[in-house]
């Protein structure tokens, strides 16, 4: 039996596993591009950190005034994306070790994500962390995406994990919103530090201000051995 008891880890992919926002930036700024609106920044792609893709060209379409369907962007962006993210995709050195140390004490883990499942699995295999991840969620197979709970809740559904036994690893606002709606603690990584103050990670369990920075997989295992005996 694994010294973490009944928990369960789901883990956020983008931002928080794999830094995989400069390809969704440059796979959004081709596709703004091929449609008439050059000059989209890094500082404007930061707005969409956590949310689909889906959400996020329909959000573009309608601030840009764009004749293209959602649909179409939503293809084109995601056609993009998995070029660059096959070519190369960086997993966090600590997030791997994390993800081998949960593996180690059988502890059940899944990914929950916004991106597309042929994204997800793209990146999982590209990064070799599928040998250990072997239950992925997309937003596209649910309901709603983040900030709404449903990815995190179908994840632990698959796991058979009650939610209230699920610790969460977030970059995102929308995540951490997200694991708090599905009742379930979150351990906070913001991609973005200077978001780092907003109020959805203030309903963290752990906040770690300083991003993957301040991220190390023993600290992050010892703090789960605590809250589970401390619980």
């Amino acid at each position: 039996m694994s010294k973490l008891g009944t928990l369960s880890v789901i883990f956020d992919l983008d931002g928080t596993l794999v830094d995989s926002e400069p390809n969704y930036y440059e796979a959004t700024r081709q596709t703004l591009a091929e449609h008439g609106v050059p000059g989209f920044t890094w500082a404007e792609h930061e707005n969409y950190v956590g949310i689909s893709t889906l959400e996020t060209v329909a959000v573009l379409r309608e601030r840009y005034g764009l004749h293209a369907t959602v649909d179409e962007l939503f293809h084109a962006t995601n056609r993009r994306y998995l070029e660059l993210a096959r070519a190369g995709t960086h997993a966090y050195p600590e997030m791997r070790k994390f993800v081998e140390l949960l593996a180690a004490e059988a502890v059940p883990t899944a990914v929950a994500s916004g991106s597309s499942p042929e994204a997800i699995e793209a990146i999982l295999a590209g990064t070799g962390l599928d040998a250990f991840l072997r239950i992925a969620v997309s937003a596209d197979e649910v309901a709603h995406g983040k900030p709404a709970p449903d990815v995190f809740l179908e994840a632990a559904r698959r796991l058979g994990a009650d939610p209230v036994d699920c610790v969460v690893l977030e970059d995102a606002a929308p995540g951490a919103a997200a694991a708090h709606a599905a009742g379930m603690r979150c351990i906070a990584v913001p991609y973005v530090a200077a978001q780092a103050g907003a109020p959805e990670f203030a309903t963290a369990a752990l906040l770690l201000r300083g991003g993957q920075t301040e991220f190390t997989a023993q600290s992050a295992y010892t703090w789960l051995t605590d809250s589970v005996t401390s619980g």
